[in-house]
């Protein structure tokens, strides 16, 4: 598979994507600094996430009390982080200055359509959405490739899911909704079954507050790897907690690069930088 200019699969370097998210707090100047500073730390791609607020949301769930630095209500909070047309023009714009891909996770049909008009390489089915059959038929129509997560689903969820979608372009990130994760949760072997159940290419999606476990996942052969990313965790917002931070992700990356160059051959043989060791060493040969 093929999303932008990078091979995806086949034993080529994991695809890292910078899951944005809503950690921008509304500002596209900060969502700004944070693709920058995705693009500095190696990251492949950028990801956000895109509401039609009254399509998401009900009347009831808007008029909630939520006090909030845009207002009172949950409404004022969901309207003050849903990023505006022209916000998204801009990140469009400065994604192709730096030469970072984007896109973002549609939560609604008209999501699917916005982010069309921007031909964006690869859709995100977030793990809430799995289940949105209208939903996952509208993406599967772009044609586009298509990652999905697959944490808060049971197997029964994940096979109509997949059934619906193309299976030649999607990739299945395992992932597990908790924010932020604990390790004894992530069950890194999903990794091996979702390959074995379906056939397809597979990532993972971490929630997890350190930069191990990701480099294990490609060690697995997740194809794909997407992290939450911030600023800062200390920022104000519901998901910077469960984020990580530029210097981490650099770190992580590094990591995981060392990790699929580490991996190597599966040949058992004597590698040509042993033969002067095995010169010196073996003392005796008589198999």
């Amino acid at each position: 598979m093929k999303i932008g200019k990078y091979e995806i699969g086949n034993n080529n370097p994991a695809f890292i994507i910078a899951e944005i998210g809503i950690n921008h707090n509304g500002d596209v100047e900060i969502a700004k600094k944070l693709i920058a500073a995705a693009k500095n730390a190696g990251c492949s791609a950028v990801k956000f996430q895109k509401r039609t607020i009254e399509a998401v949301y009900t009347k009831e769930e808007l008029a909630a009390p939520r006090e909030n630095p845009f207002g009172s209500t949950n409404g004022d909070l969901k309207r003050g982080l849903e990023l505006s047309p022209e916000a998204y023009k801009q990140i469009d714009r400065y994604c192709k200055e730096l030469d970072i891909l984007w896109s973002a996770s549609p939560w609604d049909e008209a999501s699917v359509d916005f982010l069309a008009q921007f031909n964006v390489p690869y859709y995100k089915i977030a793990a809430a959405s799995l289940t949105d059959a209208g939903l996952l038929r509208r993406i599967k129509g772009k044609e586009k490739p298509v990652i999905m997560a697959t944490g808060m689903s049971n197997q029964d969820e994940i096979d109509k899911a997949v059934a619906l979608l193309d299976k030649n372009n999607l990739i299945l990130m395992h992932c597990v909704s908790q924010y932020p994760a604990s390790p004894e949760n992530i069950n890194l072997n999903k990794i091996i079954t979702l390959k074995e159940r379906y056939g397809v290419l597979i990532g993972y999606s971490g929630h997890e507050l350190d930069t191990v476990i990701s480099p294990a996942a490609a060690a697995m052969g997740a194809c794909a790897i997407e992290r939450h990313f911030t600023l800062d965790r200390k920022m104000w917002g519901s998901d910077h907690k469960a984020s990580i931070e530029p210097h981490e992700m650099e770190a992580m990356i590094k990591n995981i690069r060392m990790v699929e160059q580490a991996l190597g051959e599966p040949a058992l043989r004597c590698l040509a930088v042993e033969e002067p060791v095995r010169a010196k060493l073996r003392r005796v040969n008589s198999l």
